[in-house]
């Protein structure tokens, strides 16, 4: 099936978007969470969640919606889909990080850091 260029770009942005909110849910993060660590308001947030609004693909809103949903793939397969200890995890702090993962993704630069702490210790599992 052939898919014009707009609408799938579209679909992947409705796809990004169900997938950031999902992933901010399952680490117990808010709305006003979310916004600051992607870099939109909370108003685009919360039009999101009625797909009154899509992140534009390539962006940099794009990347780190991306990017935060790879820390929550990780995070889950670790804790083997366990919310209650992967929420913990991110509220807790973390001795090799030097903070708290919940803080630390606030800022590109720990969010970075967290998803690569992550990644390492996902490939030694």
């Amino acid at each position: 099936m052939k898919t014009s260029g707009s609408a799938f770009t579209e679909h992947k942005s409705v796809v990004l978007g169900k997938a950031l909110l999902k992933a901010a849910e399952a680490l117990g993060l808010r709305q006003a969470n979310i916004a600051e660590i992607v870099g939109m308001s909370e108003s685009f947030i919360s039009r999101m969640r009625t797909r009154e609004c899509h992140i534009t693909p390539g962006s940099k809103e794009w990347e780190l919606a991306a990017l935060f949903i790879r820390l929550y793939r990780g995070l889950d397969a670790i804790m083997a889909g366990d919310e209650k200890s992967t929420q913990a995890w991110m509220r807790n702090h973390n001795k090799d990080l030097n903070g708290t993962p919940a803080e630390l993704i606030r800022r590109v630069t720990g969010l970075v850091d967290t998803v690569a702490y992550v990644d390492a210790y996902r490939a030694r599992v």
